[in-house]
């Protein structure tokens, strides 16, 4: 097998390309041999690996087991599963290292791996370039290996249990799992609380024929839209390709942005922690900030990328915290990873103990005239100097930026977010303000600085 890996495929969160260009056999295979070697300079013997429903991930899980086993670590193979089911399956045999093959919401042709070394944390970063180094440099350990397949559904179904309690009124709820991961345990698990269940797009199928897995996306939510409708459901919970996102969408058919599902989370829970600060990326709506401080609560703003954000709100030892794209993380009566599933169940929880609907549970928010998030093309070669470039202009302005991610620029009457995509080749972006004529302001000073620098 010939060692020839694009480093661009090792991004801040995991690393994630085109298969078969970027990601194939023989990169599954250096990865193997890579991780397992550095797992065993790290003084450890086993870990956990496990893959979503996308086409190619059998033959890369197959790659990468061989080159883990080869390195001399044992694997416990969890198989086709979610990624939540994989970050339990750490937790629950007590394996802090592992791997998981997914590229989450991306493309269909594209895959990835999520792994951690140590500490049940996801690798990011310096961890990521460091671990494409060691491999290239491939001082590789050696070893026989063994694999054994492991089920952990019962138990993992059972710690979703024991953080819930629903009330008299029987929710009526369309699930979609866009033909992602999700399909081959959602009707399984819902079907054990006291809900009225319509599943769309219910068939596992890696090849996504039905819309695009990324419930964060409005656009990807219509068939839920109108199924809401059609049976007239009290909501519609969406979930991404490999189970650690959700997107909801209300009883008038409503997109409700994550920002806004965590209003009414923290709302319901804020009188029963002790510790009353909440975690939210630099993306999120000051919408959530000011409720937030109404409430009397603690916002803590923090940068995007689901290692960071989970890894931060257990270092804080925070009861909830999340981000615009999904990722959401209760610690008051869970175990403090992203699960869709899960996510999905403490609203419909909420929704069981109240006449109230979705959108009534909205009312009194401070509202303010935003975009979505928009993503502009940009190469991986490019995209840091575009960054760089427009956070330069915006201090030579005197603008209040907060930088922790890209560049998050506060105005009295709005905020502009720009930052580098590390799941893709490409620059993001989310503008706020007062004024509907204030948004397309500060929309169209930023937009343009992105165009002139992304030549």
């Amino acid at each position: 097998m010939t060692k020839n890996l694009n480093p661009y495929i090792f991004r801040g969160y995991d690393i994630r390309g085109v298969v078969p260009d970027d990601i194939n056999d023989q990169t599954a295979y250096w990865i193997g041999r890579g991780f397992g070697s550095k797992l065993r300079n790290l003084h450890k013997t086993k870990c956990v690996v496990g893959y979503d429903n996308r086409l190619s991930s059998p033959m890369l899980h197959t790659s990468l087991i061989q080159g883990i086993t080869e390195s001399g670590i044992d694997v416990f193979d969890l198989t086709l599963t979610t990624t939540p089911m994989y970050y339990f399956a750490c937790q629950f045999l007590k394996i802090d290292s592992g791997i998981m093959i997914t590229a989450s919401h991306n493309p269909k042709d594209e895959n990835g791996f999520k792994f951690a070394f140590e500490n049940y944390q996801n690798a990011k970063g310096q961890e990521i370039q460091d671990f494409y180094q060691f491999i290239m440099d491939g001082n590789f350990t050696t070893g026989n290996g063994t694999v054994q397949e492991i089920n952990v559904k019962n138990d993992y179904f059972a710690a979703i249990d024991k953080g819930l309690s629903f009330g008299n009124r029987r929710v009526k709820v369309v699930l979609d799992p866009g033909n992602g991961t999700t399909a081959i345990l959602l009707e399984e698990l819902y079907k054990r609380y006291p809900l009225d269940i319509t599943i769309i797009n219910g068939q596992s199928d890696g090849s996504f024929p039905n819309h695009h897995p990324d419930p964060s996306i409005e656009s990807n939510l219509e068939q839920l839209k109108q199924a809401v409708l059609k049976e007239k459901a009290d909501v519609g919970l969406a979930f991404d390709g490999d189970g650690d996102r959700v997107g909801i969408i209300s009883n008038s058919a409503t997109f409700i942005p994550i920002d806004y599902y965590m209003i009414i989370i923290i709302r319901d829970i804020i009188n029963k922690v002790s510790k009353k600060e909440f975690l939210f990326d630099v993306k999120c709506s000051k919408s959530l900030e000011d409720e937030i401080i109404k409430l009397g609560g603690i916002p803590y703003c923090y940068r995007t990328g689901n290692s960071y954000t989970k890894a931060k709100v257990q270092e804080l030892d925070l009861p909830f915290g999340g981000e615009l794209s999904g990722h959401l993380y209760f610690r008051d009566r869970f175990l403090g990873f992203d699960s869709g599933l899960y996510a999905g169940l403490r609203l419909l929880e909420i929704l069981s103990r109240t006449d109230k609907s979705v959108d009534d549970l909205l009312d009194g928010i401070h509202r303010y005239y935003a975009t979505p998030e928009i993503k502009y093309p940009s190469s991986d070669d490019k995209k840091a100097a575009v960054i760089e470039q427009i956070k330069s202009y915006c201090q030579e302005k005197g603008y209040t930026i907060n930088d922790i991610d890209g560049i998050r620029v506060t105005f009295d009457d709005g905020w502009a977010g720009v930052r580098m995509s590390n799941t893709g080749p490409n620059i993001t972006s989310r503008f706020e303000a007062t004024t509907k004529e204030r948004l397309e302001a500060i929309k169209e000073e930023f937009e343009t600085l992105i165009a002139k620098y992304n030549q």
